[in-house]
């Protein structure tokens, strides 16, 4: 009989062999903050214009090379419960404004390390979280007094670049220009007059070769297909859209058919033949020039659509179609029937066009106001044209921000130090101990700036003592200049550096939320993991017995 060894008394004889528990201070906390921090570090170095790029492989041998931090949490799956609650903080700023998704983990990431200093001190973890939550609520309090410009005419083109161009600064550093007038155009183009705007409608076609000056927006879209048959263009054309087979219809049980004559043999096909060829006409006698099915066009279908010039155009993927459907304002029918006038879209040009040594099918409207537009990119590696795309995402959400909240405030760290400098004298006010957590809040936000100069090699000691200086000379725009060469400062609103008010606002609240959450963790309890391999059974056991 085998000896029975009894478990510890207390939570761990509750639990599954195999349980893990940590708790208090040194086991839980300092565990997550450090883990955290090391994330943070991570992710910090790829912060700004001057940002260092990651290589990331992720699981399915597929490579990254990417300054976007919502791309590298994506691919990195992280394993760390408390660096997760980051990941999922970041998430949400993602999903909620598009961009500042490093700025969360930065931030978050710099108010543990300071939370870290004030736990070895002797401060409570609840007396943290309450000082930084009153920090919090005192920086949304100052933040809308920082605004420095306020977009009300989203189809102005010159002022949407102007609010547009620091977020694709900071992925593409000297394009940032030409980038901002593409995202601009595709998304004025498609702008609706009564709902809101869509980030879905902007598509992005990506075609090797040329360079990205050679890129360009369309109305319409834009598809890497070759046509089925003969016809290659078609204009001012009636589209008709169906998600089934261009082919002679299979009947949905078996049949037998019994044939006694030559005569019915012969007649037998040439039905067939002449019901589809009767079905093509009738839609080509409606006016349609273009078909564009999701399914293949079966060889017979082909000659008659050949033979009565209406182009044929296949769409393997169903969300493409929809969205073709949603750009020539057509139905998409599941039967090949003759649709009626009001399922019939309509497009001004429908042809080939040869992009580099790349053919490609393009819808493109011309008069009628478009619902979809498309940005072709040109470059010369695939990995280029994706961080391309990565920062014309950006470009779109901030218009999407723009286009819900116009207000801006001032980038390059300035409105950071002049949140820092207004807690700093808001913490004398307080009488607890949450006035150590608040100006530990203030130390935190200076994390950005000197990110900023770290990433450009310049002594972020000195430039936020430089920051600081100009903004009690009553200069609250003032922040780092990354091109110059002696750690100087610049005025963001004169040089055109801007953050959504929305991205700085929700940015603070998910920082604070997950800093918050990660500190109130005095206990981590790993279950053992099922679905494990089993263990052998050992030689001559017999379990029948």
């Amino acid at each position: 009989m085998a000896l029975h060894v009894p478990k510890a008394p207390g939570v761990p004889q509750m639990l599954k062999d195999g349980a893990r528990m940590f708790s208090g201070l040194e086991e839980a906390v300092y565990r997550n903050i450090n883990a955290c921090k090391q994330f943070a570090q991570s992710v910090r170095s790829a912060y700004g214009p001057n940002g260092m790029n990651k290589m990331i492989i992720n699981h399915i041998d597929k490579q990254f090379v990417t300054s976007d931090a919502g791309t590298i949490i994506r691919e990195l799956d992280v394993e760390h419960p408390a660096a997760k609650l980051m990941v999922l903080a970041s998430q949400m700023q993602d999903a909620e404004v598009g961009d500042g998704t490093n700025f969360v983990i930065v931030l978050s990431g710099a108010l543990l390390e300071a939370a870290e200093e004030l736990l070895r001190l002797g401060v409570t973890t609840s007396e943290i979280a309450e000082g930084y939550e009153l920090a919090l609520a005192k920086s949304l309090e100052i933040l809308p007094g920082l605004q420095t410009e306020e977009i009300k005419d989203y189809k102005n083109i010159s002022a949407v670049v102007k609010g547009i161009k620091p977020s694709i600064m900071s992925k593409q550093y000297g394009c940032e220009d030409f980038i901002a007038e593409l995202v601009a155009k595709a998304c004025i183009a498609i702008l609706p007059e009564k709902t809101t705007f869509n980030v879905d409608n902007v598509r992005v076609c990506k075609i090797l070769g040329a360079g990205l000056y050679q890129s360009e927006v369309l109305t319409g879209m834009v598809f890497k297909r070759e046509v089925e048959g003969d016809i290659s263009s078609a204009t001012k054309a009636k589209v008709a859209i169906y998600s089934c087979p261009v082919d002679i219809n299979q009947t949905e049980t078996k049949g037998t058919v019994l044939i006694k004559t030559a005569d019915e043999l012969l007649n037998f096909s040439r039905g067939e033949e002449s019901l589809l060829e009767k079905q093509i006409k009738d839609i080509a006698d409606a006016g349609v020039k273009v078909i564009v099915a999701g399914a293949k066009f079966g060889d017979m279908a082909l000659h008659f659509l050949n033979k009565y010039n209406v182009m044929a155009v296949r769409l393997t993927s169903k969300f493409e179609l929809r969205r073709l459907a949603k750009t020539v304002n057509a139905t998409v029918l599941p039967r090949l029937t003759t649709p009626t006038a009001e399922e019939q879209g309509y497009c001004d040009v429908v042809a080939i066009e040869e992009l580099g040594d790349t053919r490609v099918v393009v819808f493109r409207m011309e008069s009628s106001e478009s619902r979809i537009s498309t940005i072709v990119i040109r470059g010369s590696t695939d990995n280029y044209m994706d961080d391309i795309e990565r920062a014309i995402d950006d470009g779109v959400n901030t218009f999407k921000g723009i286009a819900r909240d116009g207000r801006f405030v001032a980038g390059a760290g300035a409105t950071e130090i002049e949140l820092a400098q207004q807690l700093l004298k808001y913490a004398d006010t307080l009488p607890g101990l949450e006035q150590y957590a608040v100006r530990k809040f203030a130390v935190a936000l200076e994390s950005i700036p000197r990110a900023l100069a770290d990433n450009s090699g310049a002594n972020a000691t000195e430039v936020v003592n430089n920051i600081y200086k100009a903004h009690t000379e009553s200069n609250k725009f003032a922040g780092f200049d990354i091109e110059s060469e002696n750690n100087g400062i610049c005025d963001a609103k004169e040089k055109g550096i801007f953050d959504l008010y929305v991205l700085k606002n929700w940015g603070l609240k998910y920082a604070v939320g997950a800093a918050t959450t990660i500190l109130k963790v005095d206990q981590i309890i790993m279950a053992k993991r099922a679905g494990g391999p089993k263990p052998k059974q050992p030689m001559g056991s017999d379990d029948e017995s």
